[in-house]
């Protein structure tokens, strides 16, 4: 029964970035009394899965946001895989610098297809007005935005598309960058 509570509060965590007050718990549980509750975070602070403040609020322990890391797995010939817990990622620390400054976009076309950059995936970026040649930009182009290479050649700065099918933008008035891209999200 433990489990199914700590199940409980880690979706609650994981679906609204916060822990639930006691009152909430509650809920959450079935209990009819936060001194359940308070027994149960007790549990929970033994655990390491919660911390509390200064000003005694809940506190999720970072291990909560982290999900297991394995090993590797050969992508050439098969091999023989053991299943170990090498460490636990969390995959916001991992990706996201500046939090503040980090968005997702969903990508719209295929300009960046040999960058295994696809229609309808999903991108990480981070807000920027500099970006180095050969980095993935979101750049406002004449007024108009875009996601390519970013290429400099001296004075002259454009955007290369990652498909042999569209050309590469030379900006008439003015190139902006407005992001780098920091990562790729796809579902299969």
């Amino acid at each position: 029964m433990y489990n199914d509570y700590k199940s409980k509060l880690i979706n609650f965590y994981s679906k609204d970035k916060r822990m639930p007050t006691y009152s909430e718990m509650m809920k959450l549980f079935g209990f009819k009394s936060k001194n359940a509750v308070a027994r149960l975070v007790g549990k929970f602070t033994e655990e390491g899965i919660v911390t509390k403040d200064h000003l005694g609020r809940l506190i999720a322990d970072i291990s909560l946001d982290s999900i297991p890391m394995l090993g590797s797995v050969k992508a050439g010939f098969p091999s023989d895989v053991t299943e170990e817990l090498k460490d636990t990622i969390n995959i916001d620390e991992y990706l996201i610098n500046i939090k503040e400054n980090s968005f997702m976009l969903t990508v719209d076309g295929d300009s960046m297809i040999d960058a295994h950059i696809a229609d309808g995936d999903m991108i990480l970026v981070e807000k920027t007005n500099t970006a180095k040649d050969g980095q993935i930009v979101i750049a406002n182009v004449d007024g108009e935005f875009t996601m390519k290479y970013l290429k400099k050649s001296g004075d002259k700065v454009w955007l290369e598309p990652a498909n042999k099918n569209f050309k590469p933008i030379h900006p008439k008035i003015y190139l902006n960058i407005i992001a780098i891209v920091k990562a790729v999200i796809r579902k299969y």
